[in-house]
């Protein structure tokens, strides 16, 4: 299975992916190597019928593909490779770039879905892992330079671990799935950007 990760530029393979149940089903499937409609319902909570119906989309649209195995009626998926990767460019067709806004904001939204509901159960951890976990934010000044070398470093950071997603071998004892979200975006549209930082009446200074 290929591990690069994959630049989505069709409009309908990024409109067929932005749905909350989509993504979640694709990062199960990934999860677990292999799923069925089933075992995504026990850990989604939603239907067999539904995880069974948004999983022949995903099929459809070259996301995941049928797997050996199963039992029965019970049909195994897999994924078609490990990661998607999609954004808007210069050149996009207006319908593409459209496509991609909206996956993006629905994997945003997802994202903040899935940390709410660890916040919710995270009284359960036991205290160390509970301590690891968390997230920091903050808004900073930042040149072109230094906002490319800080994508470039949250890179580095995701494929230390990356090799753990497919090689099971390469978990050490003791490892459980880890949920990441990485991110870097600019607080102010371009129009209102500032050269440098203000002084207390809000004027621009450098």
């Amino acid at each position: 299975m290929p591990r690069e990760p994959y630049t989505l530029t069709d409009p309908a393979r990024l409109r067929a992916l932005s749905h909350p149940l989509r993504i979640e089903l694709l990062e199960l499937v990934g999860l677990e190597r292999t799923a069925t409609a089933t075992r995504c319902a026990e850990e989604t909570g939603e239907s067999v019928a539904s995880c069974s119906y948004h999983l022949g989309i995903l099929a459809k649209y070259g996301f995941v593909e049928p797997a050996e195995g199963g039992r029965g009626r019970e049909k195994p998926w897999k994924l078609v490779r490990y990661g998607q990767s999609w954004g808007v460019e210069d050149d996009m067709e207006p319908a593409t770039a459209m496509a991609a806004e909206t996956l993006s904001e629905v994997y945003v939204d997802q994202v903040a879905e899935k940390y709410k509901r660890y916040l919710r159960r995270s009284g359960r951890e036991a205290t160390p892992w509970r301590e690891a976990a968390g997230f920091t934010a903050g808004t900073t000044w930042m040149t072109l330079e230094e906002l490319t070398e800080l994508s470039e470093e949250f890179l580095a950071i995701v494929q230390r671990f990356e090799e753990r997603r497919t090689d099971t071998a390469a978990r050490p004892p003791g490892a459980r799935p880890v949920d990441m979200f990485l991110g870097a975006w600019l607080t102010r549209p371009p129009e209102q950007a500032a050269t440098g930082p203000t002084d207390d009446t809000g004027r621009s200074t450098s």
